[in-house]
């Protein structure tokens, strides 16, 4: 028999022998495919151009390489900074930086963590984030760019369970927690965020994301839409969006003047009820008493088998569709609470332990760019049968594709275990992204 070698153990067949090659075997091989969508939408030289490097030019790790590990170590399901002590050998990690980490492996997580908490924590490359991640949407934007931007704005829960830095109760989620505002486009992509206190309300700070974005596609020639639920509900929002020429749906709460105009629609209709609910709609001009002008209403209202009171909800809009399209159009703003929850799921976005809030702002935003890196690979590299697949099933079918990293005296291979990532699929993702035009600039 064969004798066995250190690293190795044998198990119930004599035959079969079990050896560790942690530094050459990955569980993460997909992530080479947003490593190749990084590099074909110039993510480098955003970094470069954004973010400032105060350390002296002989660092061991060039900021490219810490922000890709820390950025694409989210997107591979990592949440702690922890991870990168064991993540610094393998493979896939290693092969997202720059070449000279290829053979010597990524930082450990002392490194990664006073890169975060204080390279990016300064001023400069606090604000470079934001900027970084805008211009990589604006990439894809230039790929394909309709003429009309719809754009939703919501807020979200992060509990913490800590002494961080305003920190706070919120009495709606019940619970200690970061009170985080969030932007996205229709095509998933978050523009802007904002972590705020826990106690802050929904529509706090509204108009520092939406009002420069509104802005921006307006230069670019685009017709601009809005939706917000009932939190956003406010006559400044509507003034300003009026002032800007911005069509918009915003869900408003119930009360009894509302209810008054559509008194005819709330009876149950007489006779036996039917099986399917009742569906009726309603177009009306209301005035609150805030209101320096009237505005159209619209009115849903819903008769359900077995309910004695009819479900209802009222937008106020700007929109000239008919009732039914105002509707429509509006609740198609729940697909933005479900790009949040892929981005607590997913990048886990909701992993903010650190005591400064600037540094869990800072962990917000690469959380952030990661769930945008996700979703741009989604969009632009994903065949379409698979293009509606959720980040985190990218994650389980993709992203953990088994390979082992094999070094030549001239290149390297990685050897991809065929599972869900086939070596079709592969291909062609391959050359769905060398096929995207990038605009220079």
């Amino acid at each position: 028999m064969r004798a066995k070698s250190r690293d190795s153990s044998c198990l119930f067949n004599r035959f079969l022998r079990v050896a560790f090659q942690g530094s050459r075997v990955t569980s993460n091989g997909g992530l080479i495919l947003v490593r190749e969508l990084d590099e074909r939408l110039g993510f480098g030289k955003l970094i470069d151009h954004h973010l400032t490097d105060a350390r002296a030019k002989n660092a061991r790790f060039s900021f490219a390489d810490l922000l890709r590990q820390s950025i694409y170590s989210r997107l591979a399901g990592y949440e702690d900074v922890n991870d990168a002590e064991r993540l610094s050998q393998d493979p896939a990690l290693r092969l997202m930086g720059s070449e000279k980490i290829w053979d010597r492996g990524a930082a450990l997580s002392s490194r990664l963590q006073t890169f975060e908490t204080e390279m990016l924590a300064k001023e400069e490359n606090f604000v470079g984030l934001a900027r970084l991640n805008r211009e990589l949407i604006g990439k894809a934007e230039a790929i394909h760019s309709p003429y009309r931007t719809v754009l939703d704005l919501d807020s979200t829960e992060i509990p913490v369970h800590g002494e961080q830095e305003q920190s706070a109760y919120n009495g709606h989620f019940e619970s200690t927690c970061f009170h985080p505002l969030l932007l996205f486009n229709r095509d998933g992509d978050c523009l802007a965020a904002k972590l705020r206190p826990g106690n802050v309300h929904s529509a706090e700070d509204w108009e520092e994301l939406l009002l420069p974005e509104i802005e921006r596609q307006q230069r670019m020639g685009k017709e601009v839409a809005f939706r917000a639920d009932a939190a956003f509900a406010k006559p400044e929002i509507y003034d300003a969006l009026e002032e800007q020429g911005v069509k918009y749906a915003i869900r408003i709460p119930s009360n009894d003047n509302l209810e008054r105009d559509i008194a005819e629609l709330l009876p149950r209709p007489m006779g036996r009820p039917s099986q399917k609910p009742l569906v009726e709609y309603k177009g009306f001009l209301y005035q609150a008493a805030g209101w320096k002008t009237a505005r159209r209403g619209v009115a849903k209202v819903e008769h359900h088998e077995g309910e004695l009171l009819p479900r209802v909800g009222f937008i106020v809009t700007n929109l000239t569709l008919p009732s039914r399209a105002v509707v429509r159009f509006y609740n198609k703003r729940g697909t933005a609470e479900q790009w949040i929850k892929e981005g607590k799921q997913a990048v886990k976005m909701t992993r903010l332990s650190c005591h400064r809030f600037r540094s869990n702002e800072v962990r917000l935003w690469l959380t952030v760019i990661a769930y945008n890196l996700g979703n741009l690979w989604r969009r632009l590299g994903l065949p379409q049968r698979i293009g509606n697949w959720s980040l985190t099933s990218l994650q389980q079918g993709l992203v953990k594709t088994g390979g082992r990293l094999v070094k030549h005296a001239r290149y390297y291979w990685l050897l991809l275990a065929e599972g869900h990532l086939t070596r079709r699929l592969f291909g062609a993702m391959v050359q769905r992204i060398a096929a995207l035009t990038i605009r220079a600039g």
